[in-house]
């Protein structure tokens, strides 16, 4: 990665020159520029590209568990990731199994009611005597199929956490749920163990769901909820054993491709590029599989309706597969690039000043000396604060001989003051731990190294996004 992030971006040598172009008369201080081009007003650092919590892309009729290529790391600032999941895109708190908030979104609440309308026309087919008390039943199954995709999901967090590997939460959707694990695994053969413990799972449901059929009489209310727990984990185990990402399958697919060639993203790609090829199958073949009977039904019975509604859920399993894949290949491309964004080339450099040094005085300090932050200390030199740039910016010139760096200063934190040789997404975790817009970089000794905007690391993060894989 380059040195420079963006306009207004560190470079190597953390100097800031002041000078306009071909070396004319100054523009402002160099402080002010990162100001005015940044954005430090905080409004901007805590959107980060690809919001992590914009949600795992979480497979359909059961999920996948949502790699950190599905939750990406999110940049740090005001509202980032060190607050709780809230609103649509956490949904409902329904309990903390091994520690890990099971979320059920809105839109499970949409699919509840249309399994329930479903599959209760299905039982008065075998139960007419049922009357309206089917649609109980029905949404009986309804959560009862929910619950086993629970349980997909819990044996992917359960698998994460025995290879320690945090969880950020489960979330039960509309075509689904997700495991959102924050973070890659370290080996292929894990990998692989994490992808396949959840078919694995709902396999082994069916197989207590034909178990306990055996035990009831066919055509019973428990005969028949049985009976399609039983078939709805088939096609859940058989749906995300498809070996294309964003699907378990994919997951390991690309496990053993990485085992073969080596490098993660190469079995990324592999899995990715399968995922969209199944995506185009799913969108073609399903309405085409549904049409000639082989699903179950005669191509007789099959009315328009049966047909559009068809096309549809295609479109969308399509959709939600060739997004999914998509989301993968790019957030393996930030990953590979993870490592390139270091707190000691994105930092910089700092002046000194005393609380009651003028801004004005402070200002011209630092663009003779080509710095682009201030730091305020104590008459022993240790760092007690950092001026805020908005807070600069707010500041009209005619004013700052007569207001003090202090008062503009955010005082430090324990969670504010940042290693100089952090790098990657260890760097990312120390910043979403404390989000802030600025944060003091300091070496080993104790030493100031500089001042580290969120702005400038949100930029290098972009252009990590940005930029094509090796």
């Amino acid at each position: 990665m380059e040195h420079e992030a963006g306009a207004g971006g560190a470079d190597g040598s953390r100097s800031g020159g002041a000078a306009g172009p071909s070396g004319g008369p100054p523009r402002g201080t160099a402080v002010e520029r990162d100001a005015g081009d940044g954005g430090a007003d905080g409004s901007r650092s805590g959107a980060s590209a690809g919001s992590p919590d914009g949600g795992s892309a979480g497979s359909p009729a059961g999920g996948s568990a949502g790699r950190p290529g599905q939750g990406p790391p999110t940049g740090p600032g005001p509202g980032g990731p060190g607050k709780p999941p809230r609103g649509p895109g956490g949904g409902l708190l329904m309990g903390r199994p091994f520690g890990v908030p099971v979320y059920v979104a809105p839109s499970w609440f949409l699919v509840a009611a249309l399994i329930t309308w479903v599959f209760g026309g299905q039982i008065d087919r075998v139960l007419p005597e049922l009357g309206a008390v089917r649609y109980l039943v029905s949404l009986f199954f309804a959560v009862a199929f929910y619950a086993s995709v629970l349980v997909h999901e819990l044996a992917h967090t359960v698998a994460a956490l025995r290879f320690k590997l945090p969880v950020r939460r489960i979330q039960l959707q509309f075509f689904g749920g997700v495991s959102e694990i924050e973070k890659e695994s370290e080996t292929p053969g894990r990998e692989f163990v994490l992808a396949f413990v959840g078919p694995l799972l709902s396999l082994v449901l069916a197989g207590v769901f034909y178990a306990g059929l055996q035990a009831v009489e066919p055509g019973t209310v428990p005969g028949v909820l049985l009976a399609g727990l039983m078939i709805s984990n088939l096609i859940v185990a058989a749906f995300n054993l498809l070996p294309g990402l964003p699907l378990d399958g994919g997951r390991m697919l690309r496990a053993v491709v990485w085992k073969i060639t080596g490098k993660p993203m190469s079995g990324t790609i592999a899995a990715a590029w399968v995922g969209r090829a199944l995506a185009i199958s799913v969108l073609v073949g399903l309405p085409l599989l549904t049409q000639s009977g082989a699903l179950g039904s005669g191509a007789e019975e099959i009315s328009g309706m049966d047909t559009v509604t068809d096309a549809l859920l295609a479109a969308i399993l399509a959709a939600i597969i060739w997004t999914g894949a998509g989301n993968s290949l790019r957030m393996a491309r930030l990953r590979e690039h993870l490592p390139e964004l270091r707190a000691r080339a994105l930092t910089r450099r700092a002046v000194p000043v005393a609380s009651d040094t003028p801004l004005s005085e402070a200002l011209r300090r630092a663009n003779e000396s080509g710095a682009r932050a201030l730091v305020v200390v104590d008459a022993h030199g240790d760092p007690l604060s950092v001026v805020r740039e908005a807070a600069i910016v707010g500041v009209p010139e005619h004013r700052r001989p007569w207001v003090a760096v202090s008062s503009l200063a955010q005082d430090l934190t324990d969670g504010m003051r940042v290693s100089a040789e952090l790098a990657g997404e260890e760097l990312l975790d120390v910043l979403r731990a404390t989000p802030a817009t600025e944060y003091l970089v300091v070496e080993d000794t104790g030493e100031i190294y500089g001042v580290l905007s969120a702005t400038d690391v949100e930029r290098a993060f972009v252009k990590a996004m940005a930029r094509p894989a090796s």
